[in-house]
């Protein structure tokens, strides 16, 4: 476990931030409108000017959306901006016509038009929401926000907090955010990084908490493409799941915790950190530390600890009895820096890298970049897929599958748990298993905003 004092370390180029309570997060239990607008916030500490964001109601990130497992979402989004934009319901298993992807599954909605979305909350868990316009800009500006659908049956905590994790590339001289979104580096490269980081679009934090009492944090990395490695002092407890899906058995926390963009975490945790003592959620980059949260303790909520927590109710797992006839699918990343990709097919015609770069093009799937009019793969409903996902580039990746979730397969052979976005490093490969159960079109891209936006974006088709 980091001490307080590598967590409270400086760096030079970002700054460290801190989260708010779920309470602070300006919740709307039922709002009849999504209203995606432009508004100016302080994003930065007060010595700084506001910022300027695309949000949702106006606020980075919007309002927490909150309903019970079983009902539905019904929201009419508002467009308010001055470009197309929609909404995508991150890691839901939607009807396909509710998913929000512009291009696949709607048209984008123009600026003063409107779009009713209307999809059932079938699993509980922690998911948010974003545009799925150009989401490597609306993204970056602000269009996000969390979504929790919660279990008929409350579980036994005392608070339940979300803490929604980003970045944000600002220039320190006008406190704005910058609007490079298509720079040839982040691109080809990592990804858009910012400089300044927050939790629930906050720059300060702290929720004073009791000894012994018991939280759970719901974590979200909202970034555009930063990884955020997380670890706990003064707070110890357990991981309740992944991506809103929960662990059969409730598992420790580990020491470190590791999120790529797009991936949640649900922890169950019970501040041990003594009276007149803080407890820490804290960031690791680059080997450095820093105070990502902090729970300063005040009184005592028992003399005890609680026992260890029962595991969250399931929700309906896919059926894989079919995983022995499975199909065989393959997704092979290349390009980028360093990745030597010398041609690839774009809008259907091989190029090479020169027209790629010139187009802002830098990554392929198979040797394709982009959406293409065959999906990736065509699979009846309720047939069972094998993919092996290589990643032959020096970059990590996220790949996120939309409408349906997928379980990584061990070198024995044995499922982990359900996810709905993988987070594979350079050179890795990983075989996952799904279950085409729900019909449409699915979107498969990298999570790296940056990335799907210069190929790394593909789908996949599941016909009754």
């Amino acid at each position: 476990m980091l001490s307080r004092r590598s967590f409270l370390s400086a760096s030079g180029g970002t700054v460290a931030l801190m989260a708010l309570p779920a309470t602070a997060i300006r919740a709307e239990a039922a709002v009849a409108k999504l209203i995606a607008r432009e508004n100016a916030v302080q994003l930065l500490p007060s010595s700084y000017p506001e910022t300027t964001v695309w949000g949702y109601g106006g606020q980075a990130p919007g309002a927490e959306i909150r309903v019970l497992q079983g009902d539905r979402i019904q929201r009419q989004f508002v467009n308010q901006l001055p470009k197309a934009s929609s909404v995508h319901w991150h890691g839901l298993r939607a009807e396909n016509a509710m998913d929000g992807v512009s291009g696949l599954t709607q048209d984008a909605v123009l600026p003063g038009e409107n779009f009713e979305y209307d999809l059932l909350a079938e699993d509980a868990g922690t998911f948010w929401y974003h545009s799925h316009n150009r989401s490597a800009e609306q993204v970056a500006r602000g269009l996000h926000g969390p979504l929790i659908v919660d279990e008929p049956a409350p579980p036994d905590v005392d608070r339940d907090v979300t803490l929604m994790l980003d970045d944000w590339r600002i220039d320190p001289e006008t406190g704005q955010i910058t609007l490079d979104f298509d720079a040839p580096h982040d691109l080809s490269h990592g990804g858009r990084l910012g400089n300044f980081i927050s939790t629930n679009g906050e720059a300060a934090y702290q929720l004073p908490v009791k000894r012994n009492e018991r939280l759970r944090l719901r974590i979200v990395n909202a970034a555009n493409a930063r990884l955020f490695t997380l670890g706990l002092q003064g707070l110890d407890g357990w991981l309740m799941a992944y991506d809103g899906m929960p662990v059969p058995s409730p598992e420790p926390v580990p020491e470190t915790l590791t999120l790529g963009p797009g991936q949640r975490v649900d922890l169950f945790v019970d501040v041990i950190a003594e009276e007149g003592e803080e407890a820490l959620l804290g960031r690791i980059d680059q080997s450095k530390g820093y105070v990502q949260a902090s729970f300063p303790v005040s009184g005592s909520a028992s003399a005890n600890r609680r026992p260890a927590p029962a595991p969250l109710p399931p929700n309906r797992a896919p059926d894989l009895t079919g995983l022995a006839d499975a199909a065989i699918l393959r997704l092979e990343m290349s390009g980028g820096a360093m990745g030597g990709m010398r041609e690839a097919i774009w809008k259907g015609s091989s190029r090479n890298a020169g027209e790629l770069m010139e187009n802002g093009q830098f990554w392929a799937f198979n040797g394709l970049v982009g959406m293409t009019e065959t999906p990736l793969a065509r699979l009846s409903l309720g047939q069972v897929a094998r993919m092996t996902v290589v990643n032959g580039t020096v970059f990590p990746h996220a790949m996120h599958l939309h409408g349906m979730h997928f379980r990584v397969l061990a070198k024995d052979g044995t499922p982990g748990p359900l996810r709905d976005t993988l987070l594979t490093l350079r050179g890795e490969s990983h075989e996952i298993v799904f279950a085409a159960d729900n019909p449409g079109r699915w979107a498969f891209h990298c999570h790296m905003l940056s990335h799907a936006a210069s190929g790394m974006m593909t789908w996949i088709e599941v016909t009754r």
